[in-house]
């Protein structure tokens, strides 16, 4: 499970082997059963976690007991409760697996000292950061102009190997759409195919 970390940080910055050996001392590598919890809603978030096989989700569940799916994290995409990572504050998202998965974890005191004492990983963490921010504006800005098909459309087009993973229903919730304007859109969709 490890490897597959390593794998990706050598792929985006050089490490000494010192720099390597210190980063993998100051990580755990977690096993999560499909439906475990990461993390949930009222916990602190204590640790940014590295997806290194299957698939987690964030998502919170509103009063009426309707899940909103936040984000979904798969094969070297990170995941964690931001807000409650730096802030000490109760996580209001609940983070667990969708599929059986592995992770690579690093508590937030741990990453920091990294970030610290290993400048390339810290300027990957604010290139990586600098990417999630453009991709969550433009998330925001597709929710809030696009149509329901056009939101699919873009879904399929971003994520096409994530939408043969995801059951419907999630892919409705991140979508935020009822299960049945997505199969009425799905429908569309195939029929132009």
């Amino acid at each position: 499970m490890y490897k597959v970390f390593q794998k990706y940080m050598d792929c985006k910055i050089e490490l000494s082997p010192e720099q390597s050996d210190r980063i993998k001392s100051l990580s755990v590598v977690k096993k999560l059963r499909k439906h475990r919890y990461l993390l949930q809603e009222g916990d602190i978030c204590k640790q940014h976690a590295f997806v290194t096989k299957g698939c987690l989700r964030s998502y919170f569940v509103d009063k009426d007991n309707v899940e909103h799916i936040v984000k979904f994290a798969v094969e070297h995409w990170w995941i964690a409760d931001r807000d409650s990572l730096m802030s000490g504050e109760p996580a209001k998202l609940n983070i667990d697996a969708v599929e059986d998965s592995e992770a690579v974890l690093i508590s937030k005191e741990n990453f920091d000292v990294i970030c610290q004492q290993i400048p390339a990983f810290n300027d990957m963490v604010n290139n990586l950061l600098q990417s999630a921010y453009n991709a969550s504006q433009n998330r925001i800005l597709a929710n809030i102009s696009l149509s329901a098909c056009e939101k699919y459309e873009d879904f399929l087009q971003r994520y096409p190997d994530l939408a043969l993973r995801i059951p419907q229903g999630m892919i409705a919730s991140y979508l935020g759409i009822s299960p049945e304007t997505l199969s009425r859109v799905r429908n569309q969709v195939m029929s132009r195919k």
